[in-house]
């Protein structure tokens, strides 16, 4: 693949079988190639995911042989985009609760900065819980703290265009939460190597299908352990973050 702006996007998914066909049609809508990751899904999901890619060749259908999470099966997409030649990997969950007709607006604002992430800023309606709302809250004022700025406004929406260099030299020196710590880890991290950011807002709901992956007691305590990790990386990076304030 020749060198320059050459997109594609990563669907993680994990028993998605009714929404992953459009989301992965929007995409392909984009002119995107896709890499649909199956993270270990139940055989009627399984077998969606087998007969979408068998419809073209530009969508590719990897698969974990366990549910290992949805980090660990966007690192693989990530992995298998990179390989491939990709230069920029748009990330967006199968579960339908994004703003899909966003897509061009997303990919478009990473061809005019391919070496930036591009950030969908989400913009919720009634369907959102409170507790997630109040949730979003404390999470964001962690992240606000652990970069000493405000220039994160939403650290755990997963539509997101990835400059898939910075993420691949991210990953070979540092870990990243495989689970539903990952997006707010992998976008903190980038931010501490300078990767600059840019927002679009979007509008997003909660899944169509009902299906959360979200287990309270278990992803709530890695929840806590991220941000105790990501606590200890900005005491050890504090003097270069303020230095960067002063600039």
């Amino acid at each position: 693949m020749a060198i320059g702006f050459a997109p594609c996007s990563v669907i993680p998914v994990y028993n998605h079988a009714r929404t992953v066909a459009r989301v992965l049609g929007a995409a392909r809508a984009a002119g995107l190639p896709c890499f649909l990751v199956d993270d270990g899904s139940e055989p009627q999901c399984a077998r969606e995911l087998e007969r979408l890619a068998g419809r073209t060749e530009q969508t590719r259908l990897l698969r974990l042989t366990a549910n290992r999470g949805k980090g660990r099966a966007v690192i693989a997409g990530f992995e298998a985009a990179a390989a491939q030649g990709f230069t920029n990997a748009l990330q967006v969950d199968a579960d339908g609760q994004h703003s899909l007709e966003d897509i061009p607006r997303l990919i478009d604002e990473a061809r005019a900065h391919p070496d930036a992430l591009v950030c969908g800023r989400p913009v919720f309606d009634a369907s959102m819980p409170a507790v997630r709302r109040y949730g979003r809250y404390l999470t964001h004022a962690l992240v606000w703290l652990e970069t000493l700025s405000l220039d994160i406004p939403d650290s755990l929406c997963g539509f997101r265009v990835y400059p898939l260099r910075a993420v691949t030299e991210l990953l070979q020196r540092e870990h990243v939460g495989a689970r539903m710590d990952f997006d707010v880890e992998i976008l903190v991290r980038l931010y501490w190597r300078s990767v600059p950011l840019r927002w679009l807002s979007t509008r997003v709901v909660y899944p169509l299908d009902g299906v959360s992956h979200f287990r309270l007691l278990r992803d709530n305590a890695r929840m806590v352990a991220l941000q105790l990790r990501l606590l200890s990386g900005m005491l050890v990076r504090l003097p270069a973050l303020v230095s960067r304030k002063l600039i």
